[in-house]
């Protein structure tokens, strides 16, 4: 799974494009609302891309939704994307970026 993640990145150096990522933990421990909200007023955003282990989880459907609605309220003017693995996340990306 890490070298899938890392692979995906380094994809957008190939490319010449920045990125940034913001992770969270699955199991709770997080306080999603400060690290995500913290992460998207950085800076303004093209495009946002949202993993699968939020997504593709009925455990993590309320997650998934917070995550999305702090993305509509701190990022108006980006993007959302959906990888469908680590590996492909430059590609989603790259569907909705300049």
């Amino acid at each position: 799974m890490v070298k899938a993640f890392e692979a995906g990145l380094a994809k957008f150096a190939d490319q010449g494009v920045g990125v940034e990522t913001c992770l969270i933990g699955l199991d709770g421990r997080d306080d999603v609302k400060a690290v995500v909200g913290n992460a998207l007023r950085a800076r303004p955003w093209e495009c946002v891309t949202i993993g699968g282990g939020l997504r593709h989880s009925d455990d993590q459907v309320e997650l998934l939704e917070q995550v999305i609605n702090l993305v509509r309220r701190h990022a108006p003017d980006a993007a959302i994307a959906f990888n469908s693995t680590p590996a492909t996340t430059y590609e989603a990306a790259a569907r909705w970026i300049d």
